[in-house]
C-alpha cells in the first residue's frame, strides 16, 4: 500500500490468491470464495481471553510497522472502536509472524494478530505449536496481498501472467485491481483520522 501511495502507476495488481479452507478456524469466517484473509489473534493455551477486548493492558507482539496482517489492521480494530489511549499494556516487535508466534507460545507476550495463511502454514509445519497456540478472535477481512507486475511491462505479457500464477494452500487465483485494496486503505485513514499512527 505504502509504494501504490507513493509511486501510483508503478506496480500493478495481476491476482490475488483465493484460499482454501484452512485447518484451525475455529475463530475465523469463512472466505466466501474471495480473495480476502484474516489476521488471527492468537493466545497462549490456558490463558482466559476470548477476544481482542478482552486484551486491553495485555502485552502484545507484532511483526512490522509496515505489516498489514500484524500491525495496520490492528490499529485499524482499535481505531474504529475508540480505543486509542493505550490500549495494550505493553508492545513489542517482533520483526516477523514466526517469532511474534513462539513469543505468544514461551509466554513472553499474551497476544498477537497473525497472517492466517503463515499461521496455518506454521501450524502445519510445526504442530508442536498446535497444542501451545489458541486462537480467540479474527480481524478483517482484509483482500489479500496480490501478486503484481511492474506497471512498464507490456500488457500482454501482465495478463499472460495474470492467467499462469498459481500457488500452495490457494483454491485459485482471482484476478484484482488497485480499487480491490480500498478496503485497506480505508482502514489506514480510520487510523490517521484517530492520529493513531503507533500501536500502543
Amino acid at each position: 500500500m505504502q509504494l501504490v501511495r507513493a509511486a501510483p502507476g508503478r506496480l500493478e495488481p495481476l491476482a490475488a490468491p483465493v484460499l482454501q479452507p484452512l485447518p484451525w478456524a475455529e475463530a475465523r469466517p469463512n472466505f466466501l470464495g474471495r480473495p480476502v484473509y484474516y489476521s488471527d489473534i492468537v493466545v497462549r493455551v490456558g490463558r482466559p481471553w476470548r477476544s481482542l477486548a478482552d486484551l486491553r493492558g495485555r502485552s502484545w507482539a507484532y511483526n512490522d510497522p509496515d505489516s498489514h496482517s500484524g500491525y495496520n489492521v490492528v490499529r485499524a480494530a482499535l481505531a474504529r472502536r475508540g480505543w486509542t489511549d493505550g490500549f495494550f499494556g505493553r508492545v513489542v516487535q517482533s520483526g516477523y509472524h514466526q517469532r511474534s508466534l513462539r513469543m505468544v507460545a514461551a509466554g513472553e507476550v499474551d497476544a498477537a494478530a497473525i497472517d492466517c495463511q503463515v499461521l496455518a502454514v506454521e501450524l502445519r509445519d510445526h504442530p508442536e505449536l498446535r497444542q501451545r497456540l489458541n486462537i480467540i478472535d479474527a480481524l478483517g477481512p482484509s483482500t489479500i496481498q496480490p501478486l503484481v507486475a511492474a506497471g512498464h511491462l507490456p500488457a500482454g505479457l501482465r495478463a499472460d501472467l495474470r492467467a499462469a500464477l498459481a500457488n500452495g494452500y490457494i483454491a485459485r487465483l482471482a484476478p484484482v485491481t488497485d480499487a480491490d485494496y480500498d478496503d485497506i486503505r480505508a482502514m489506514l485513514a480510520d487510523v490517521e483520522r484517530a492520529g493513531f499512527m503507533i500501536l500502543r
